[in-house]
C-alpha cells in the first residue's frame, strides 16, 4: 500500500513540476505529463507498481470520455450545416485512406497501417477547444467549423473503438450483433435521459454532494452495463428458458469497453439543466485520473524502440502538419468557404487526438500493435500537439505569408457573382461586416429605419439565406482588399464591423478613412488593449461584446424605471426575439 501511495505521489509531484514549467513557457500540458512518465519510468525507474498505474489510467480514459460526452452539443453541428456532417465524415475517411496507403508504402503491415490511419484521422477536441477559447475564437466562423468537425470526429471515434474491441473476432454477424446491442443501449440511454434522470437529478440538485455522487453513479453504471451487456443478454435469454446455440452465445458474449459506456453516460447528461454544475464538480476528478493516464503513456515508452522509428516518425509528422490540413482546406473550399477560412480551420486540426492515444493504448492491450507503434504514436502526439499551440497562436501571420501560394483553393468555391446580391449601391449606404448574433440585431434595426444596407460575410450559407430574403449582400472576407474595393467605401455613410479579428478591423478602418474620412466606423474588439488601438487608428466607436450586457441593462433601467406595463411589453418583445433567434440557430455559447 505504501508503495502505491509513493508511486501516485511521485507521479503527481513530478507532473506538477513539469506542468508548471510548461505553463511558464506557454506550452500545452499534455506533453508535459507524457514527459513526466518517460522521466520517472524508462529513464529513472522510480515507478514499480506499473500494473496499478495502468488500471488507474483506464479510469482516466473513462473520465475523459465522460467529460467529452457531457460537453457534446449536437446543436452546434447545425451552425455550420453540411461541412460538419459530410465535411467531417469526408475528412476522416480521406485522411484515414491516405495515411493507410502511405503506411503500407513505408513498410507497415496491414493491421499496423490500419491503426496508423485511425491515429492520424482524428484531431484533439481537448487541445483545440482550449486554445481557441484562450484566443476567444470559439464563436468565429472557422471556430464553429472546427467545433462541428471535432464533434463529428468524436462520434466516429466512438464507433471505431467499438469495432476495434471486437477486431480479433470480427465477422459480419458479430458486427450486426454489436450494432444491435449498441442500438439497444442507446435507446435505453435515451429513455433514461428523457424520463428517468431529470426527476432524479432535480431532487439530487438540492445537495451539491448528492448531485456529484449521482453523476458518478450514472457514469459507473453505464460503464459496467456496456462492459457486461453480452452476459446480461445471455442471462436474460437463459431465464426465459430459450435455447441458445454456441454460435449465438459467442456473438452475444463480447461487451463494449468501459470508455464507451462512460461516453454514453456523459451524453445522457449533456442536456441536463444542471450540466454546468456537474461538469464543475467532475472536472477535478477527471483531471486527476487524466493526468495518471497521460503519465502512464510516458511510462510505457521504450527508449530503444524510439531510435528505430525516427524515419517513419518524420514522415508522419509531415503528413499531419501538411497533408492533413491540405485535405481539410480542399473540403472547406468544396463546401464554398474561402481560402482564409479553410486555412484557419485546417491549421487548428493539424495534430493527433487524445482518441488516437486511447486507440493505440487499447490496441497495445489487445495485442493488435506492438511497442514500436505505441511509441511512434506517443512521440507523434507530443510533437504535433506542441506545434498546434504555435500554429493557432500565429495563424494570421502564417496565412499572410503564404496566402499568395494557396490562392488556387478559391477556384473550387463558387464565384463572387454567384454569391452576391447588390441591386444598386446608392450614396449614404451602410456596410455591415459580419452577420452574426450582433449583426442580426443591427440588421433588424436598420431595416426598420429603411436604411440602404450591404452585408458582407464569409459564410456562404449565411449569404445564400440573405439572397433568398433579397437583402443586399456580398460573400467575402473583410481582410481582403479586393472585397473592400467592391463595397464603394467612398459613398458609405457608416461602416459596422462585428468581426473580432484585430488585423481585419485595422485594415477596414484604414481603407475606409482613406476613401472617406467622414464615414462613421463601428468595430468590434475582444480585448481592452485592442479597443484602444482601434480608437487610435480612427474608429468612431468600439463594441466590446463582454460589456454590452451591462451597458444594455443600465439603459433599460434608466428607460423603463418602475413602469410595470413597459417592462412587461419589453419582456414580451424580448421573448419574441429570442424565439426568432432560436429558429435561426443563434444559441448562446455554453461556458464550462
Amino acid at each position: 500500500m505504501e508503495n502505491i501511495f509513493f508511486d501516485i505521489g511521485a507521479i503527481i509531484i513530478i507532473a506538477t513540476v513539469f506542468a508548471y514549467l510548461a505553463k511558464l513557457m506557454k506550452q500545452p500540458l499534455i506533453p508535459a505529463y507524457i514527459v513526466t512518465g518517460l522521466m520517472i519510468g524508462p529513464l529513472a525507474g522510480l515507478i514499480t507498481n506499473t500494473a496499478v498505474i495502468m488500471n488507474m489510467s483506464e479510469i482516466g480514459i473513462a473520465f475523459l470520455l465522460f467529460m467529452v460526452g457531457m460537453e457534446m452539443d449536437i446543436k452546434k453541428l447545425k451552425d455550420v450545416g453540411l461541412i460538419s456532417y459530410l465535411g467531417g465524415l469526408t475528412q476522416v475517411v480521406a485522411t484515414f485512406t491516405f495515411a493507410f496507403i502511405m503506411s503500407m508504402f513505408i513498410g507497415f503491415v496491414h493491421r499496423e497501417a490500419l491503426y496508423i490511419g485511425l491515429i492520424i484521422a482524428f484531431s484533439s477536441t481537448t487541445i483545440v477547444v482550449k486554445l481557441l477559447s484562450d484566443k476567444r475564437e470559439i464563436d468565429t466562423l472557422h471556430g464553429r467549423i472546427i467545433i462541428g468537425i471535432l464533434l463529428m470526429q468524436d462520434i466516429i471515434a466512438i464507433f471505431v473503438l467499438l469495432i476495434l474491441t471486437n477486431l480479433d473476432k470480427f465477422s459480419f454477424l458479430i458486427l450486426v450483433f454489436s450494432l444491435l446491442k449498441g442500438i439497444l443501449l442507446i435507446i435505453t440511454a435515451y429513455v433514461c435521459a428523457k424520463y428517468i434522470f431529470p426527476s432524479i437529478l432535480k431532487f439530487a440538485a438540492k445537495s451539491r454532494e448528492l448531485l456529484f455522487l449521482v453523476a458518478l453513479t450514472i457514469c459507473f453504471l453505464f460503464a459496467l452495463i456496456f462492459n457486461k451487456i453480452g452476459y446480461i443478454l445471455i442471462a436474460l435469454w437463459q431465464n426465459l428458458t430459450l435455447y441458445l446455440s454456441p454460435e449465438i452465445y459467442k456473438m452475444l458474449e463480447p461487451g463494449f469497453s468501459i470508455a464507451i459506456g462512460a461516453y454514453v453516460a456523459g451524453v445522457t447528461l449533456a442536456n441536463s439543466p444542471y450540466i454546468v454544475e456537474i461538469i464543475g464538480r467532475i472536472k477535478p476528478l477527471r483531471d486527476f485520473f487524466a493526468t495518471i493516464f497521460f503519465v502512464s503513456l510516458g511510462l510505457q515508452l521504450t527508449i530503444g524502440s524510439a531510435t528505430t522509428i525516427i524515419k517513419p516518425l518524420m514522415i508522419l509528422i509531415l503528413f499531419v502538419i501538411i497533408l492533413k490540413p491540405f485535405i481539410l482546406m480542399f473540403i472547406c473550399s468544396f463546401f464554398g468557404y474561402k481560402k482564409r477560412t479553410g486555412f484557419l480551420s485546417s491549421m487548428s486540426l493539424a495534430q493527433v487526438s487524445e482518441f488516437s492515444l486511447i486507440i493505440v493504448a487499447q490496441g497495445l492491450v489487445l495485442g493488435h500493435v506492438g511497442q514500436d507503434i505505441f511509441t511512434l504514436t506517443i512521440l507523434l502526439a507530443i510533437i504535433t500537439i506542441t506545434l498546434t499551440s504555435y500554429f493557432i497562436k500565429y495563424e494570421e501571420d502564417i496565412f499572410q505569408k503564404i496566402k499568395r501560394y494557396i490562392g488556387f483553393f478559391d477556384r473550387f468555391t463558387e464565384s463572387g457573382h454567384e454569391l452576391e446580391y447588390i441591386p444598386d449601391i446608392k450614396k449614404n449606404h451602410i456596410i455591415l461586416c459580419g452577420y452574426n448574433r450582433i449583426g442580426y440585431s443591427v440588421v433588424k434595426t436598420l431595416r426598420k429605419l429603411k436604411k440602404d444596407l450591404i452585408i458582407v460575410d464569409f459564410n456562404p450559407e449565411v449569404i445564400r439565406k440573405l439572397m433568398k430574403e433579397h437583402i443586399a449582400c456580398l460573400y467575402g472576407d473583410v481582410g481582403d482588399t479586393e472585397v473592400l474595393e467592391r463595397l464603394n467605401l467612398k459613398n458609405a455613410s457608416m461602416v459596422i464591423s462585428t468581426v473580432p479579428t484585430k488585423r481585419d478591423n485595422l485594415l477596414l478602418i484604414r481603407k475606409t478613412k482613406e476613401a472617406n474620412k467622414n464615414t462613421i466606423i463601428f468595430v468590434t474588439a475582444n480585448q481592452l488593449e485592442e479597443a484602444l488601438s482601434f480608437y487610435d487608428s480612427g474608429a468612431d466607436y468600439v463594441i466590446l461584446p463582454h460589456f454590452l450586457g451591462g451597458e444594455h441593462l443600465s439603459v433599460l433601467i434608466e428607460d423603463l424605471g418602475k413602469d410595470v406595463k413597459r417592462i412587461i411589453k419589453k419582456k414580451l418583445s424580448h421573448i419574441k426575439e429570442l424565439q426568432e433567434r432560436k429558429e435561426l440557430g443563434h444559441e448562446h455559447p455554453r461556458h464550462h
